[in-house]
């Protein structure tokens, strides 16, 4: 019995590195942007502490990253969601990034034309 509970948990380890591996080069969607950023919308409206939470997800949206066309897709995604929440505060979500200790290649603004980041 043992032996079967130990090879169910190495089949289900595998399973898991692959799935993983398989999503390390891929470009994140806006619904996985979404997901990683909503943790943010509380502080973005009410300011205040900025959730733990909130930082590992501007991480891992910085992380994965490929370049120019992946931040227009992110900074586009974004615009979209935060035009869609009433009471969004633009100076609050400007400074997640440094909060955050990271960077953020664009400036989140009511105005911004994500066509032009670089």
């Amino acid at each position: 019995m043992a032996a079967l509970k130990m090879a169910a948990c190495t089949a289900m380890l595998v399973c898991v590195m692959l799935v993983v591996a398989a999503h390390v080069d891929a470009t994140l969607t806006c619904g996985e942007i979404t997901n990683l950023l909503s943790p943010c919308i509380g502080y973005a409206i009410f300011g205040g502490t900025v959730p733990t939470i909130c930082c590992d997800g501007i991480k891992a949206l910085n992380a994965a990253s490929n370049g120019t066309a992946d931040d227009r897709a992110a900074c586009s995604c974004i615009m979209k969601g935060l035009s869609g929440i009433p009471g969004i505060n633009y100076d609050l979500v400007g400074t997640l990034p440094e909060t955050c200790g990271t960077t953020c290649p664009y400036k989140i603004t009511p105005t911004t034309d994500c066509s032009k980041v670089d």
